[in-house]
C-alpha cells in the first residue's frame, strides 16, 4: 500500500526524532549534553510518541482487510504526539543543568515531535476512500403506484 501525506509527514518526524536521539541537545560548561543526559521522565514521553507514530506508519503499510488498526494507531499517535511535542517544547524552553545554548538535537527533536503530531492529525482528517471499492447494494424494485401492490384494495 502507498503511504499518504499524513504517514509521510509522521515518517519525516520519526527520522528527525531518531537523529535527535544521537545528537547533542545542549551546550554547557561541562560539555555537550545529549537527550539521554537531560531528559529524564520526558524521554519516556518522547519515546512513546515515537513508538506510536512508528506503529501508525507500519499499520498503514500492512493494512489488509480493515482500516480499524490504522485509524486506532493514528488516534494513539495523535494523543502521544501531543504529549511528546509538549515535552520537547518544554525542553527547548527550559535548559537543564545551567546549559548555555541549544544544539541541533534540540531543534531536530522539537521539529520531529511536531511533525509526528501533524502527521497523525492529517491521517485522522484524511477522508479519501481507501483502496477498497465501496459496497453498492442492488436497488429495490419500484413499488407500483396503482394500488395493486401486495396489500391491494
Amino acid at each position: 500500500m502507498k503511504l499518504r501525506v499524513g504517514e509521510l509527514t509522521a515518517l519525516a518526524g520519526i527520522g528527525c526524532t531518531i537523529a535527535a536521539l544521537v545528537l547533542p541537545w545542549y551546550e554547557s560548561s561541562i560539555g555537550n549534553l545529549s537527550f539521554w543526559d537531560t531528559f529524564g521522565g520526558a524521554a519516556v514521553l518522547m519515546l512513546a510518541a515515537l513508538s506510536a507514530s512508528l506503529a501508525m506508519v507500519l499499520a498503514a503499510l500492512l493494512e489488509r482487510g480493515s482500516t480499524a488498526l490504522p485509524i486506532s494507531t493514528a488516534v494513539w499517535a495523535l494523543v502521544l504526539g501531543l504529549i511528546g511535542a509538549i515535552a520537547a517544547l518544554v525542553r527547548v524552553l527550559e535548559r537543564p543543568d545551567h546549559a548555555t545554548g541549544l544544539c541541533a538535537g534540540a531543534w531536530l527533536g522539537l521539529a520531529g515531535a511536531v511533525l509526528m503530531l501533524v502527521g497523525a492529525w492529517i491521517v485522522i482528517r484524511d477522508e479519501r476512500p481507501s483502496r477498497y471499492r465501496p459496497v453498492r447494494p442492488e436497488p429495490r424494485p419500484p413499488v407500483p403506484r396503482n394500488g395493486a401492490g401486495p396489500s391491494g384494495p
